[in-house]
């Protein structure tokens, strides 16, 4: 299990990373065809630290917004999830923009559909001075994600100094690859993972993206050992995701403890009803760590994580906005042999 947390920190999960703005069509509507958008907010670790919040752990985000009404209408979700808005940063150059994206869901034979306006947004232009240095002793795990590395030089600059700067202080650094080839190449993205995996104590990694970008053979088994070896990553997860049609959905998930040389998994969620699947891997890992963090059990780590997931892809929205009573009633229905009710009343 992981070892050596500080229990006295103020908060239990920091995460760094660009904040959005989604903008969405009506229903099933087509982005080509719609006359009116409905916004919301959303970003990987955003997504993750509301989730491990709303379970009940204080989290808070890093990240850099435009000092405007568009940046109000960010912090106001940030705290309405009980995130901590303490480490934003504000732009106030005159020249801030928030990062854009376009969401059109799909129905069987269309698939859903994602435009990226966010070039030259605001994050990119944080700088690691405007970060105190009280922070790198707040808080037990740091997350930060591959999209976050992805989006320029000098945000991965900055991600990687504080990831060297967090764990000089003893926090634990929890990672998930969530590679996407619009943002950068295979080669950039596998020679910068390389490079980070030794300060790494937490692993989040699909088994697709270990095959193709990061270019591993093997069983998954092997896979997600090789990462623990010469490294000091604790924990590996793999979560696998079996799409039926765009409204129907599989889900499971492995976790692999090196101090146990042991995998834990549990039986899926299968044909769950999807409402909308973005921002279900980050309530996975909003579970995850949760389970770590609150119980210290990697079991709990599992079935929090699948739950979180599975729930998370029948509400609307990038964040997850499940709490932990629901969440326990969930991970109990999954597990129990016998009849459940259809109801919550």
């Amino acid at each position: 299990m992981l070892k050596n947390l500080n229990q006295n920190t103020e908060f239990s999960v920091l995460g760094l990373g660009e904040v959005m703005l989604r903008l969405s069509p009506e229903g099933k509507e087509r982005i080509s065809q719609c006359e009116a958008f409905e916004k919301r907010v959303g970003g990987s670790e955003l997504n993750v630290v509301s989730g491990v919040s709303l379970l009940g752990l204080h989290t808070g985000i890093v990240t850099k917004l435009p000092d405007n009404e568009i940046g109000k209408f960010v912090v106001n979700r940030v705290r309405f999830s009980g995130v901590s808005d303490d480490y934003i940063v504000f732009d106030r150059s005159g020249e801030s923009r928030l990062g854009v994206y376009y969401y059109e869901i799909g129905a069987h034979p269309r698939k859903s559909t994602v435009v990226y306006d966010r070039a030259n947004s605001t994050i990119n232009t944080l700088n690691i001075d405007e970060i105190p240095e009280s922070i790198y002793s707040s808080t037990q795990v740091f997350h930060v994600s591959g999209i976050t590395l992805a989006l320029s030089e000098n945000i991965r600059k900055v991600a990687i100094e504080m990831i060297k700067r967090f764990k000089a202080h003893g926090v634990k650094i929890s990672f998930d690859v969530n590679y996407r080839a619009t943002l950068w190449d295979e080669d950039t993205a596998r020679g910068v993972i390389n490079e980070i995996l030794p300060y790494l104590d937490i692993l989040f990694i699909s088994e697709e993206t270990s095959r193709r970008m990061m270019q591993k053979t093997g069983t998954m088994e092997e896979i997600m050992r090789s990462y623990c070896e010469g490294n000091d990553i604790e924990v590996v997860a793999s979560t696998r995701r079996t799409v039926l049609s765009p409204t129907r959905h599989s889900w499971d998930s492995t976790l692999y403890s090196r101090s146990e040389d042991k995998f834990y998994s549990e039986p899926g969620y299968n044909e769950i009803e999807v409402v909308d699947r973005i921002g279900s891997g980050d309530a996975y890992l909003a579970g995850v760590l949760f389970g770590l963090l609150k119980f210290g059990d990697y079991m709990e780590a599992v079935r929090f994580g699948n739950a979180m997931a599975a729930v998370k892809n029948t509400i609307p929205g990038d964040m997850p906005v499940s709490d932990f009573k629901e969440i326990t009633k969930i991970i109990a229905n999954h597990n129990s042999t016998g009849p459940v009710s259809e109801m919550n009343r």
